[in-house]
């Protein structure tokens, strides 16, 4: 049986939230860093893709290889901050297609409104892998999970880089069946709905803008 949550703690990976967390970190270098954190994450959350042998040519002989066996992946950010993620997990399995959920927050509670959602056609075929970098109160996170269910997805896994208890626990306790990696699980969301010590709103901090 797989874990419910694995926690990242390689120390390449924990530097790197340290980088997002700190207030001087440049537009172009915490956007940077999101990508660099994806593609580390991305190798955690792969490690169960099924290979197959091959023979390989090399420059010398021939030699048996491993390649992977043909499982499809999705991968799909939650608009706007999940963006900054995608070229990371890309990098490292280029074949993927993307789709895209568009959810913003209720100012008022702190509830998801759904605005847009594009996913592949044979989303029912693929293994998705859901990007979000904060994992919040946890609303945006569960219902993009019932939007790729209600669409045919089976197997989904969620990425995010820093999360909170209150999002982790609702999460796991509406979709239990849903692996979830994370970077750091920090102490507590605020009145506003923002995770502390956290590391401000992913979103702005990505695009530049406040």
């Amino acid at each position: 049986m797989r874990e419910p949550m694995i926690l990242i703690d390689h120390p390449l990976v924990q530097h790197k939230v340290a980088l997002l967390r700190d207030v001087n970190t440049s537009t172009k270098e915490f956007k940077e860093v999101v990508s660099e954190l994806a593609m580390m994450m991305c190798y955690e959350a792969t490690r169960d893709l099924t290979t197959e042998e091959a023979e390989v040519q090399t420059p010398l002989a021939t030699a048996k290889a491993r390649v992977l066996s043909g499982r499809k992946l999705a991968f799909v950010p939650i608009l706007r901050a999940g963006l900054g993620m995608v070229d990371g997990m890309l990098a490292m399995v280029p074949a993927a297609r993307v789709g895209h959920i568009g959810l913003y927050r209720d100012p008022e509670t702190l509830e998801p409104v759904e605005y847009y959602c594009k996913l592949p056609s044979d989303i029912s075929e693929r293994d998705v892998i859901l990007l979000d970098p904060m994992l919040a109160t946890g609303g945006s996170a569960c219902d993009a999970v019932s939007l790729l269910r209600k669409r045919g997805a089976k197997n989904i896994k969620f990425i995010g880089i820093i999360a909170a208890p209150e999002g982790l626990a609702r999460l796991r306790s509406e979709w239990p069946d849903v692996q979830i990696y994370l970077a750091a699980l920090d102490e507590r969301l605020n009145d506003h709905g923002y995770i502390m010590p956290g590391l401000g709103d992913a979103g702005d901090r990505i695009f530049g803008t406040k």
